[in-house]
């Protein structure tokens, strides 16, 4: 009795590749998954992270989110921009220069029906310089850069032009922004105030604003 040839396996088909998944904290997506493509430099905040951070913000905002204008210089997986499209912003620009990446952000955008979110793929830097020279002007900016290219020391000089009054950003880093004692503040960070600092990992978040003689 002569065995039947095994099936040889089937090679799965799979879409683009995911290495995990964040979800959004609050708002009308509360709970609603996003990928996270394998994309160089790709690093999405963690849930635990951004649920302080927006627990910061909505406390500085008096939890209002109605008429409140935000950019998202480095938006990756988007955990940060549609964060805040779900608590109910009035835009949300999302920025990335990896063509995959803003891909998937607009997958997810049409899921999602977020009417209040746009897209845009190109530099994060010459995204902002053009928007600055148009006076667009913010009230909350993420900066998420990779951590390796040196990219808050360049963007949020760009930044100080693009707050409105009383604007919030939050910065991400591998690096403290709190000068230890005796350590000169480099004049890219010299105009802004950390007005809330934290740790998780290897991770340093921060949110600030310009100082009032900086505004």
């Amino acid at each position: 009795m002569h065995k039947k040839p095994a099936k040889p396996a089937k090679t799965p088909v799979h879409g683009p590749k995911h290495s995990n998944q964040v979800r959004i904290i609050g708002g009308a997506w509360k709970r609603t998954p996003l990928p996270v493509l394998e994309a160089l430099g790709l690093r999405p905040t963690p849930d635990r992270v951004r649920e302080t951070v927006f627990n910061w913000i909505n406390h500085l905002r008096d939890g209002s989110w109605a008429d409140a204008q935000v950019l998202d210089l480095f938006a990756g997986s988007g955990a940060l921009g549609f964060e805040a499209a779900s608590r109910g912003a009035q835009s949300v620009t999302m920025v990335d220069s990896h063509g995959p990446v803003v891909r998937q952000l607009e997958v997810i955008k049409d899921k999602l029906k977020a009417d209040n979110v746009q897209l845009l793929r190109g530099d994060a830097l010459a995204v902002a310089q053009g928007a600055a020279a148009r006076g667009q002007r913010y009230d909350l900016v993420f900066l998420d850069p990779p951590y390796q290219q040196d990219f808050l020391s360049r963007s949020l000089p760009l930044c100080a032009t693009l707050m409105k009054e009383g604007g919030l950003v939050y910065a991400e880093s591998g690096l403290s922004l709190i000068m230890e004692e005796g350590m000169e503040t480099p004049d890219w960070l010299a105009p802004w105030e950390i007005i809330r600092a934290d740790k998780a990992g290897m991770v340093y978040y921060h949110l600030l604003k310009l100082k009032p003689t900086a505004a």
